[in-house]
């Protein structure tokens, strides 16, 4: 991977020195991303038999329940555990999101507290996923969930917060809710 960015930086400066881009260096930060352990808490390796098959996981739970996860197990530079059976609390927030959808009511107007609650979620999400901090984003948007969760009459305004929030991360329930 190290060899790649070299390449591309070199490949950059040049085109640079040729006056054919504009900046001087062609990446403005390098993030490095953790290592994701197997069940035995060793380096996830096909030669050590420990990988799990995102196919498989997509299979069973979906391709968002397989991304929340991933974001959901820690922040992006941790080395962490996989652990198959913590899919199932992203899977109930997905549900969660969705009975939100189906509870909308158009003309629902925000309360104080919805608003606040709405605009500390957008406001949290957004600086998270700016700073790559998606674990945290998602548990913003889970607690937002659960203050609409607790309402009798659920402004769709605000679900329709959620669902845009929630869209880089889980694009097909975002869509769906959106659609809803």
């Amino acid at each position: 991977a190290v060899l790649h960015l070299l390449y591309a930086r070199f490949w950059h400066k040049v085109l640079h020195s040729l006056n054919l881009v504009s900046t001087a260096e062609p990446f403005q930060r390098l993030v490095h991303q953790g290592m994701i352990l197997g069940s035995d808490g060793e380096k996830m390796s096909k030669s050590r038999g420990n990988v799990v098959n995102p196919d498989d996981i997509i299979d069973a739970y979906g391709a968002d329940a397989m991304r929340l996860y991933e974001m959901f197990m820690g922040p992006l530079e941790a080395v962490k555990p996989w652990q198959t059976e913590q899919i199932a609390g992203v899977v109930r927030f997905q549900n969660r999101v969705h009975s939100l959808a189906m509870r909308a009511v158009d003309d629902a107007p925000l309360d104080d507290a919805t608003a606040r609650a709405m605009n500390k979620a957008i406001k949290k999400v957004s600086e998270d996923v700016d700073a790559l901090s998606f674990n945290t984003a998602i548990s913003a948007m889970m607690v937002y969930s659960s203050h609409l969760q607790s309402l009798d009459v659920v402004p769709a305004d605000a679900v329709r917060a959620l669902s845009l929030l929630l869209s880089p991360l889980a694009p097909h329930l975002g869509e769906e809710t959106w659609a809803m």
